[in-house]
């Protein structure tokens, strides 16, 4: 017996067959997500709904393709952002993506569209949440006529594979949007109701796992599942003791809490089957790693004429050789600002005639990656961090960088794990069709 998962992710999308029995994954597909759309608004950050949906279909269908006897089809994809969709179920715009800024454009002399909905509401918000999205757009006439629900990308290919034409949103999802009541599991209708946001807008709530329809040919489709839950449980290898560093485009730290609790600067976020994510989500991450890279390629060419493959492999053999010296620079990576403060930039001190080389660039980059990731670890609860016994790091910025994993080992004072396989949040979305279906008692006993 098999299982599908599916993420959808902003640069590629993947697929994965599960064995239901080893839970290991026998065969994957990943596929570019060529579905970006070019825009003359710099803030604007939109994909091609339809193109993103040709994608995954076409996965599934590979993935089907052989003999393997699949009992379940799950989702995941990258969260916060929104598309509207007709009665029929029918894209009428465009994915506006978790990257989208429109939400920083300014309501006021005072206040930013973000803002202004934080103070209408009471809730914290930030650019690229589907309620500050949908808020500007509602605000500036852009909301589609014909327009039935919103929904994230997970939401509309789950609704799409399991035939329907109406989407169901788990509260992994759910919780991403914005205006969302974390210790109750739903929506803050006075809140929607004081931005003047209809709540008839929103899909229709589900718990985590629930079985939402069926192919045509009656594999069971469940409820997509947010991309840092998904990522999670595919990643760890017991949820209660294990912290989950993920390094990619960002990078994001994620510990499970049994009870709803909160802590400066951490997000808190709804995990399947019960407790909470709590998450420190910064903007850089390998973001700043490929901005180092860059900085390295153009210098080359500019100075050898170099037009060369990109400089990773040569940065992290230089990272390893300035490991154990004292001379590091302090580099602050947070050159893309923070969600709190997107004007914030990066900076790089401590340079002095010892230390100034690239060697000692590239591990001061790699340091402040890791400084970031540590200071919300430092900030989740006491009771939280006592258990946690395992350090589980995924995303290629960490399986192809040794000298990152021994920095991260040494500074969390954990041994690091590797997750079994490369694609954590399609074994999570897989995962999760397994508990919908049957298949596993629950997510914490697999």
């Amino acid at each position: 017996m098999h299982l599908i998962g599916v993420d959808i992710g902003t640069t590629s999308v993947c697929g994965v067959l599960l064995d239901v029995k080893t839970r290991r994954i026998v065969r994957s597909v990943t596929k570019d997500n060529p579905a970006a759309m070019p825009s003359p608004r710099r803030w604007e950050f939109a994909q091609d709904v339809p193109s993103i949906w040709y994608t995954v279909k076409t996965i599934v269908d590979e993935l089907r393709s052989g003999p393997a006897d699949v009992r379940g089809i799950g989702v995941t994809g990258q969260m916060h952002g929104i598309l509207y969709i007709d009665a029929g179920g029918n894209p009428v715009s465009p994915l506006y993506t978790w990257q989208d800024q429109r939400g920083d454009l300014p309501f006021s002399a005072d206040a930013t569209y973000a803002e202004q909905l934080g103070r209408m509401t009471g809730y914290p918000m930030a650019t690229g949440y589907g309620m500050a999205t949908h808020f500007y757009n509602a605000s500036n006439g852009l909301v589609p006529r014909g327009t039935a629900a919103f929904c994230t990308i997970a939401d509309y290919a789950a609704m799409r594979l399991a035939n329907r034409t109406r989407p169901a949103i788990d509260p992994t999802n759910a919780a991403s949007l914005g205006l969302y009541r974390l210790q109750t599991l739903e929506f803050d209708r006075e809140a929607l109701a004081c931005a003047g946001i209809d709540a008839d807008l929103l899909p229709e709530q589900v718990p985590s796992g629930t079985v939402i329809g069926s192919t045509e040919d009656g594999v069971p489709v469940t409820a997509a599942l947010g991309d840092n839950q998904a990522s999670f449980l595919g990643a760890v290898r017991d949820v209660r003791s294990s912290v989950l560093l993920n390094i990619g485009t960002g990078s994001q730290i994620s510990v499970h809490a049994d009870t709803f609790r909160t802590a400066e600067g951490i997000d808190t976020r709804p995990f399947p089957g019960g407790g909470y994510l709590l998450v420190g989500a910064s903007l850089s991450g390998g973001k700043s790693y490929a901005l180092l890279e860059r900085f390295f390629r153009e210098t080359l060419r500019a100075f050898a004429g170099y037009d060369g493959p990109n400089l990773y492999e040569t940065m992290n053999r230089l990272a390893d050789e300035a490991i154990a010296e004292e001379t590091a620079l302090q580099v602050n990576t947070q050159f893309f600002g923070t969600r709190q403060d997107p004007l914030k930039r990066g900076s790089i001190g401590g340079i002095g005639p010892d230390n100034w080389t690239p060697r000692h660039l590239v591990r001061g980059f790699l340091e402040g990656m890791i400084d970031e990731l540590f200071r919300y670890y430092e900030a989740f609860p006491p009771s939280v961090k006592e258990r946690v016994s395992t350090l589980v790091a995924s995303g290629n910025g960490v399986r192809r960088n040794g000298a990152l994993r021994r920095m991260l080992e040494r500074r969390f004072g954990l041994p690091l794990v590797l997750p079994d396989g490369l694609e954590e949040a399609s074994r999570g979305a897989a995962i999760c069709a397994g508990v919908g279906c049957g298949l596993y008692p629950d997510f914490f006993r697999l």
